[in-house]
């Protein structure tokens, strides 16, 4: 009998939540129905602004506890992590028993896919006898890079609580990024006491991968050879967008403002600068300041991406008069529907918080990035673009870690005279569409994992 009712559960995050809600939109035309679990806070979240999901049959939107108050810090990863891991699966397994109850045998969830970030979801799928699969919404060399970190102890380069013992750069393979002991993924995310959550997280999913009967990663072989070939386990699928399929991107926790694009149909081509941080940064005030001036040094039309918590404690932090002097050349926006701007002909760079969702959008449209790494595995990602593809550039911080408006000003000039990191975007273009064409690797992949899904 095949499987025709699978379960999905993203981690609770913006970058997390998209992907997946991208995979299970193509399940469901293979004819899958669709078990979509998000957290309740992000549920409705969900709800609230993405009205094409309410009418959708196949994909029923479900919901479990996190374990927080709704009116606690859901961006403070070590609180987050720890109510999670104490709370969901039980809800999970409750949630899964609820439904089967409810259903004919033949409508019974009979496959869970998981975000590898949510590996007890893989130990729930075990202990209920359901076969279940990893998904992975960021790089195969992060993963590859995590799988290691039982050798990093043995060798002495990280201790047991996953701080670095020696200040080393790691170079896995030639075409992987070379990765810094001092960024290493539990590190770029908040304090200490939050560094030891995030790491004992990545042990417990590692130790929960081996549960996954596949391991599909959001990325595509030509982009990450040496990833893939280092760790045959993990199977690119990507890049994952709404426009290989003809449709719209979904699961956004904002309201997407399309007038955005009517904006860019009125600018020059290969002229106007995208800024877009996710949904995780935030800047002070001085910071943020800085980059307005730098975009207003530039001269250049720019659709920046605001968002209502972009900045820590000043809900009006924009320079004086900074609004009247750009004019209409800049337009700020809450949130935007990313994948149309970046697709958009005007669109020439994109200043960029190297999010994976991010750069597997830009990469996939051509478009070459300013890289502003914020946290996680964003600076793996910058190491991609800059060093490894050679796509972007990276910005330079003064005495005081401070990204200048005249830096800003310079680096959005030599990016867009560039002619050699021009050409290499394309031809990275190229390739990642390649991946999810017909006869591309992703493709075969995914058809395979359908395969396994109907056995």
């Amino acid at each position: 009998m095949g499987f025709k009712h699978v379960l999905v559960i993203p981690y609770p995050a913006q970058g997390h939540v998209i992907p997946m809600m991208e995979l299970s939109q193509n399940f469901v035309k293979h004819g899958f129905k669709i078990t979509f679990v998000n957290t309740d806070y992000n549920h409705k979240r969900v709800l609230e602004n993405n009205n094409e999901l309410l009418g959708e049959e196949v994909i029923s939107l479900v919901s479990i506890p996190d374990g927080l108050e709704p009116w606690e810090d859901r961006n403070d990863l070590g609180i987050l992590s720890e109510a999670i891991f104490s709370v969901m699966p039980g809800k999970l397994e409750e949630l899964i028993q609820r439904i089967n109850d409810a259903s004919e045998e033949d409508e019974k969830i009979s496959c869970i896919v998981a975000d590898l970030n949510m590996g007890w979801a893989l130990q729930v799928a075990e202990k209920m006898n359901i076969r279940c699969a990893a998904f992975w919404p960021t790089s195969a060399a992060l993963l590859s890079f995590l799988f290691t970190v039982p050798k990093m102890i043995d060798d002495q380069i990280i201790d047991n609580n996953g701080s670095p013992l020696k200040n080393q750069m790691i170079e896995m393979a030639p075409t992987m990024p070379v990765m810094s002991t001092q960024n290493l993924l539990w590190n770029c995310i908040g304090d200490s006491a939050t560094q030891k959550i995030i790491f004992d997280v990545v042990n417990k999913n590692n130790a929960a991968a081996n549960l996954a009967d596949r391991i599909i990663c959001n990325s595509a072989y030509n982009l990450e050879p040496g990833a893939f070939s280092l760790t045959p386990k993990i199977q690119p699928i990507g890049p994952l967008l709404a426009s290989n399929r003809q449709g719209d991107s979904s699961g956004s926790f904002w309201q997407e403002d399309s007038t955005c694009l009517k904006w860019l149909d009125q600018q020059t081509q290969k002229s106007v600068i995208y800024i877009a941080f996710g949904s995780f940064t935030v800047f002070d005030k001085t910071q943020f300041q800085e980059l307005a001036l730098g975009l207003e040094l530039s001269g250049r039309p720019f659709l920046w991406v605001v968002r209502p918590d972009l900045i820590s404690n000043d809900s009006d932090a924009y320079p004086e008069g900074f609004q009247e002097r750009v004019g209409s050349r800049g337009l700020m926006i809450r949130w935007a529907p990313q994948q149309k701007v970046l697709s958009h002909p005007s669109v020439a760079c994109f200043l960029s918080h190297c999010g994976w969702n991010s750069t597997m959008e830009g990469v996939a449209n051509g478009v070459p990035f300013l890289c502003w790494p914020y946290f996680a595995d964003q600076f793996t990602n910058e190491s991609y673009i800059c060093d490894v593809w050679k796509v972007g550039l990276k910005f330079d911080k003064d005495e005081n870690g401070i990204i200048r408006g005249v830096e800003i000003q310079k680096k959005v000039g030599q990016i867009l005279s560039d002619e050699k990191i021009m050409a290499r975007v394309l031809e990275l273009k190229e390739l990642a569409m390649l991946s999810v064409g017909e006869c591309g690797q992703s493709r075969q992949v995914f058809n395979n994992f359908i395969e396994w899904m109907q056995i």
